[in-house]
């Protein structure tokens, strides 16, 4: 608990399997979860309805074009339809913004952004370091937006995906969870020391 969002300290905890997590007006509290979800890129499950989607190619996408507006609609309130009202928000601070713009500046942070037009429909972001992509959030405004972006996430060099907690979403693209002792070892060799972007 505690700390700054400094890119120093992010890139620390991020190596040794440490992210932050925490609300507006809490103390910056550091997550190591046992067991990890994980999704390794070469095991990602794609659904009939996922393959013809990607066939129509009606969702262009780009990478690192709007960092920051990919963060901000991550952190916006989204539709429960189930329930048919708005959460309340998501856990991503103003401050959760400032560091990894900051982090995306320095060439760490990346974004996968879905278009349709000009118009952003879906995307996701995370940190990379090394063959390693650490995974923060996702958003659809359309469907299958956010998984066509994870597509292409999937085809990039990253050997390992870290997806953090356990999701039903991802679990049926094919994310599992590891005990923690085995994620920090794929970690050790997914990244060199002193990785850079």
């Amino acid at each position: 608990m505690g700390g700054d969002l400094e890119p120093s300290r992010l890139l620390f905890a991020y190596r040794n399997g440490i992210f932050p997590w925490y609300s507006e007006g809490e103390p910056i509290l550091w997550w190591s979860p046992n067991p990890r979800m994980v999704l390794f890129p070469r095991e990602m499950k794609i659904s009939r309805s996922l393959r013809k989607t990607l066939r129509r190619g009606r969702l262009r996408v780009t990478h690192d074009r709007c960092f920051s507006t990919v963060m901000r609609e991550c952190a916006a309130p989204r539709m429960n339809h189930r329930a048919r009202e708005r959460d309340a928000g998501t856990w991503i601070t103003g401050e959760m913004l400032n560091a990894y713009t900051r982090l995306h500046e320095l060439g760490y942070a990346h974004s996968v952004e879905c278009w349709t037009g000009e118009n952003l429909v879906g995307g996701l972001y995370g940190i990379a370091i090394g063959r390693t992509f650490f995974g923060e959030s996702m958003f659809s405004r359309v469907r299958d937006a956010s998984k066509v972006a994870l597509v292409e996430l999937c085809r990039q060099d990253y050997e390992l995906i870290d997806c953090q907690v356990p999701s039903e979403h991802l679990m049926r693209l094919g994310a599992k969870g590891i005990p923690r002792d085995a994620f920090l070892t794929l970690l050790s060799e997914c990244i060199p020391s002193e990785a850079s972007p």
